[in-house]
């Protein structure tokens, strides 16, 4: 069986944005829509099906946030994920960022590993954010989401990243 193609690009003007999916990694509406002013929302499809969604917003001149990164559920478990992300990270090294931030809750067990695993590092931790910012609480794995974790990424060339 052949793989099928994946083709991720940044949303264009007439396409509609897939709440249903910025929804799966970020339950505030208002929050994503926040981020959409100033970020660059990027779709992922498989033919016309648009299977996940991530979203790259600058903080400075070297460094940028990957503030969501979704992947529909029924497409999940085939390592979309992984692709979605280092094409975030290829497209912000280009874009010459030398700094990837990623924040998530405190109970998303499996995002914490997965961030950890493509070699995101914890650098903060924001107590009360999600208490402080979002109307209802919510709770992943039996946990209370409360605190936002700050993860972050040096973002170094492939040809640097072929010496190691």
């Amino acid at each position: 069986m052949t793989e099928l193609q994946l083709h991720i690009k940044p949303i264009s003007n007439e396409e509609i944005i897939p709440y249903d999916l910025l929804e799966m990694a970020d339950p505030s509406r208002k929050i994503i829509e926040a981020y959409l002013k100033t970020g660059t929302c990027y779709l992922a499809k498989i033919k016309s099906e648009v299977i996940g969604v991530f979203v790259l917003d600058q903080i400075d001149l070297t460094t940028i946030e990957l503030k969501n990164i979704a992947v529909r559920e029924s497409e999940q478990g085939k390592g979309l994920g992984k692709k979605l992300l280092l094409f975030a990270e290829k497209v912000s090294r280009e874009s010459g960022y030398k700094t990837m931030l990623i924040g998530t809750g405190n109970s998303s067990i499996g995002q914490l590993a997965f961030y950890q695993k493509a070699g995101f590092e914890i650098d903060e931790i924001v107590k009360d954010y999600f208490i402080n910012n979002y109307e209802e609480h919510f709770f992943e794995n039996g946990i209370q989401c409360k605190h936002r974790i700050i993860l972050k990424k040096k973002l170094i060339s492939n040809q640097l990243a072929n010496l190691k």
